[in-house]
């Protein structure tokens, strides 16, 4: 990676181009410049055939450069540093900062362009990139940029053994509140590069690992058990106590059935009414066989047989 540093006095991680990626951008680049220019000759050539031969050198001229000078620098610019040479090899031209490049950075690496690749057939160019430590040409050290890789291929992810089957559930009662992740780190590194290591170092790093282990659970482990294999085991718990907190179900989550198995403002089947004492039940005032008092019942309100009815009262009182 690249030490390049921003005016915040942020370390950029930029992989700079190396020689081979940028010579096949280059030569994409002038396959399709060179193609253009061509066509674009033959067909002055026959738009200007009527015309003297001062004018014909001039358009040549004007068609040279502006087909393979000012073409390369207008789609930097425009593309903020990718050619399609340099998009069809994941390269980007930067400045040293790591910002966007402008026209006037474009510029100067079109102009030394042409004296460093076209007139030298590439020569100084490849040998610029090669002395450079970062892989520069002249005409990016005139114009304070760099070319750096956009692809970079992902590191494999390497995934932590799993433990050998006779170990599986035996630190289910272990306390794994005190490591650390620090630690954690350590121990998951070794155990994916323990195919890696030398076999006698590896059992040394492990045995370490296990002591600073059992220092923060209290657990030794199992007897006969070796150290890489007791690691993999505790991570292995460690992992599975993720995994059920992660999926294990909320309190009150939607579609909960309540307490009680019944839904609110609904009778159930079977209910007891508010205010009715069950057959078999302890009646109010009561000792049960607890030793307890049993609260008393609190019967519903009467409710007036013409009001239950739907009849509007009236507020006359019938004749006893």
């Amino acid at each position: 990676m690249s030490g390049l540093v921003t005016g915040d006095a942020v370390v950029l991680g930029l992989q700079p181009a190396r020689l081979p990626s940028r010579a096949l951008a280059v030569l994409i680049d002038l396959v399709v410049v060179w193609a253009a220019y061509l066509l674009i000759t033959l067909g002055l050539a026959v738009a200007t055939a009527s015309l003297d031969e001062a004018a014909v050198t001039a358009v040549s001229i004007a068609s040279f450069l502006l087909v393979l000078v000012g073409a390369p620098i207008a789609v930097e610019t425009l593309s903020h540093g990718r050619s399609l040479g340099k998009l069809a090899c994941g390269l980007r031209v930067v400045r040293d900062d790591g910002g966007p490049i402008r026209f006037r950075h474009a510029l100067v690496r079109g102009a030394m362009g042409v004296v460093e690749i076209l007139m030298t057939f590439g020569v100084v160019a490849c040998v610029a990139s090669l002395v450079s430590e970062r892989g520069r040409r002249l005409g990016d050290v005139f114009a304070g940029t760099l070319v750096v890789r956009e692809r970079i291929p992902a590191a494999r992810a390497l995934a932590v053994p799993p433990p050998p089957p006779w170990l599986v559930g035996r630190f289910g009662g272990i306390d794994l509140s005190a490591v650390p992740e620090a630690l954690w780190l350590e121990i998951r590194q070794y155990l994916t590069r323990s195919r890696e290591l030398d076999p006698a170092v590896g059992r040394r790093l492990a045995e370490r690992l296990a002591d600073e282990l059992v220092v923060r659970t209290g657990t030794p482990p199992p007897a006969g058990v070796p150290a890489d294999a007791y690691l993999a085991g505790v991570v292995a718990e460690r992992q599975a106590r993720d995994a059920r907190r992660a999926f294990a179900p909320s309190a009150g989550a939607a579609g909960q059935v309540p307490p009680g198995g019944g839904v609110p403002g609904v009778a159930l089947p079977g209910a007891v009414p508010p205010g009715v004492v069950p057959p078999g039940a302890v009646s109010p005032g009561a000792v049960a066989p607890s030793g307890r008092v049993a609260p008393p019942v609190v019967a519903p309100p009467a409710v007036d047989p013409a009001v239950e009815s739907g009849a509007r009262p009236t507020g006359f009182a019938p004749p006893a």
